[in-house]
């Protein structure tokens, strides 16, 4: 990977349609038949979660082959506090670029954009064995439950990262989904039929 070649820059508006086809492509069929996160960060942009001095794409030879977004919600304390926290996603690489270090590169990137902004903490649903390696830990390491969720239940997918050393010493509490990110079926659908019919499958490892 030549990283001469690499740029990563705020999203533009008129990078939007092009990047959620570039969400669409990555994450069709890996989670679900067919994919929701393209209309994800079609809301998420006007939403007032959304961090838009953290919104970013990656070019490569001045092709989009990458994005990331971060979004503003809070752990609810044990002790009654609201503590600001960063969630962050979807974030992914064009499927041919994937495997290459390009996702790293992009994470890392944003992350170190995160903490120059001055947020604490991001905590995020994702695979440790790929997070684990910019830093990421298990949530309940912390003290930080999943919402909705019973304490004793496998939360191995809920991962945190401190951007500030410290910033959640002291604290045990229960992280809270932004709303924006609870999309509707009916809405996803309508959204996907602006772009090109793909066929949606049912295979190993999808979570529904």
């Amino acid at each position: 990977m030549n990283t001469n070649d690499i740029i990563i820059r705020p999203e533009r508006e008129e990078d939007y349609r092009k990047v959620e086809e570039l969400v669409r492509d990555a994450f069709w069929n890996v989670y679900r038949p067919g994919c929701a996160e393209h209309w994800l960060i079609h809301v998420l942009r006007d939403d007032p979660c959304f961090v838009r001095e953290l919104d970013v794409v990656m070019e490569r030879d001045g092709e989009l082959i990458g994005q990331n977004v971060f979004a503003r919600t809070v752990i609810l304390a044990d002790d009654g506090r609201e503590v600001p926290v960063l969630t962050m996603g979807p974030i992914c690489v064009r499927p041919d670029f994937q495997g290459k270090g390009y996702g790293k590169m992009l994470l890392d990137r944003s992350l170190a954009m995160a903490a120059e902004a001055g947020y604490g903490a991001v905590l995020i649903e994702g695979n440790i064995a790929f997070y684990g390696k910019s830093g990421f830990d298990l949530s309940s390491r912390f003290g930080i439950r999943y919402h909705d969720m019973p304490e004793d239940s496998d939360q191995s997918f809920f991962l945190c990262r401190e951007l500030r050393l410290g910033y959640l010493d002291g604290i045990t509490g229960v992280y809270m989904t932004p709303e924006a990110y609870f999309v509707k079926d009916e809405d996803v659908e309508e959204f996907d039929r602006s772009f090109p019919v793909r066929e949606k499958l049912v295979l190993p490892g999808q979570l529904s």
